[in-house]
């Protein structure tokens, strides 16, 4: 009988030594992320969580030592402890700290100026200069995204200042050549309306013209609200949500759910990576905490690579090469606007009164729900709706003429290259 019952605590003790390593490494991470929730930095989160791991793996290291053996009992505890706290050390090192490997790509070539904004934003941007007789108003070209710009001055630009046309292409904040925040949470859609009312008054107009694409319809929709009377003409060119909350339960339309399954696997491979995993479950607890885990300089070119590598699922044919030129988008930017765009009130009781002339382009392939573009068209009274065939969400690649055409007819009171589309039903 004694013996079996020293057998038993030899086991007993044994599976606790055993088991002591492998739970201090949840113990760990658990204890981190409920830290970070508390807006604790990422260093005193680290801290804790290894100290909390000593103090619980430590007495349970002791207790399976008494109970498995007979001699050195504190040695064996003191073995364990160590052993589990290396390898919590071990696996944050390879989880945290081995960088993601990604390289920036080389930033297109381009005329950059900055503005330093009332607001506090250094916004980087370039300018095209009308030719001829000059208009009033400048054109202001928003990007989309949030956090993705082009690759500056194209051919629309190009086009609209042989109008006569002052053309400002700008970066974001927290994108392409614009600075970064050290505090990501300082991403909101007030502060883009903010800089881009900056913008006009350092631009020295009393109005302006809005071209804006995707994320940057919403903002440019988003900003007439807050500033009527600034805005001569809009473009929405394949218009994000008017008022993201609206479609928060239903889904508004995602890239992702085009990828063709080559596509999905790379972007699964690109994000299979432990120190992203790491990441994500910070991000969810404090993005302060994430941003100092994986600052911009890190992430940007790995979303840079991802964009990339899903870019041709925004045309109609998303099984085709597609390469389209960008600057350095930015991942926190992107995330924590959309984020904030949950929570913003809501534009379309103010847009309701706006006559401002407005021009909505959307091709017939994009991913975003068709009802999207019909609302704009329907809250703004004079906004008229353009239905592009044989296009997606980036109409420039697809169908350039007309897009051209269309923007260019529209800014200048031109007829237009379609008729506009006003039945309530999808085409």
């Amino acid at each position: 009988m004694t013996n079996t019952h020293s057998t038993r605590r030899r086991v007993a003790g044994w599976s606790i030594l055993v088991l002591t390593v492998p739970l201090g490494l949840p113990l760990a991470a658990v204890t981190l992320l409920l830290v970070a929730a508390a807006r604790a930095g990422l260093v005193p989160s680290a801290v804790l969580a290894l100290a909390a791991t000593v103090l619980v793996c430590g007495p349970a290291a002791g207790l399976g030592a008494r109970l498995a053996l007979r001699h050195r009992r504190r040695l064996a505890a003191g073995l364990v402890t160590g052993g589990t706290v290396a390898a919590v050390v071990l696996t944050a090192a390879l989880a945290a700290v081995r960088p993601l490997g990604v390289a920036p790509g080389p930033l297109p070539a381009q005329d950059t100026r900055y503005w330093r904004l009332s607001t506090g934003s250094r916004i980087a941007y370039t300018l095209t200069p009308g030719t001829g007789p000059r208009r009033a108003e400048p054109v202001v070209r928003l990007h989309g995204g949030p956090g993705t710009p082009g690759a500056g001055p194209d051919e629309l630009d190009r086009r609209l200042a042989g109008q006569g046309f002052d053309v400002y292409t700008y970066d974001q904040l927290g994108s392409g050549r614009s600075q970064r925040l050290d505090d990501p949470t300082g991403y909101t859609v007030s502060r883009q309306v903010a800089d881009l009312e900056a913008i006009r008054q350092r631009i020295g107009v009393q109005r302006m013209t809005l071209v804006g694409g995707s994320w940057g319809a919403t903002l440019a929709a988003t900003y007439m609200a807050a500033h009527p009377g600034r805005v001569a003409r809009t473009v929405f060119v394949s218009p994000g949500a008017l008022w993201a909350p609206e479609w928060e339960k239903s889904g508004e339309g995602e890239l992702w759910d085009r990828l063709t399954p080559a596509q999905r696997a790379a972007m699964d491979a690109l994000e299979a990576r432990p120190k992203l995993m790491a990441w994500s479950l910070l991000m969810e607890a404090n993005p302060r905490a994430a941003h100092a885990l994986m600052p911009d300089e890190e992430i940007d070119p790995l979303f840079d690579r991802l964009l990339a590598t899903v870019g041709s699922a925004a045309t109609c044919n998303p099984g085709r090469p597609f390469s389209e030129p960008s600057s350095r988008s930015g991942f926190y930017a992107n995330q924590m606007t959309s984020a904030d765009a949950l929570t913003v009130p809501d534009p379309r009781p103010a847009l309701r009164g706006d006559r401002t002339p407005a021009l909505v382009l959307r091709g017939q392939c994009d991913y975003k729900r068709w009802e999207i573009a019909r609302e704009y068209r329907d809250t703004l009274p004079g906004a008229k709706l353009l239905y592009v065939p044989g296009t997606g969400h980036v109409i420039e690649a697809e169908q350039p003429a007309l897009y051209y055409t269309a923007i260019t007819a529209f800014l200048t009171g031109k007829p237009l290259p379609l008729a506009p589309y006003t039945r309530d039903d999808r085409p």
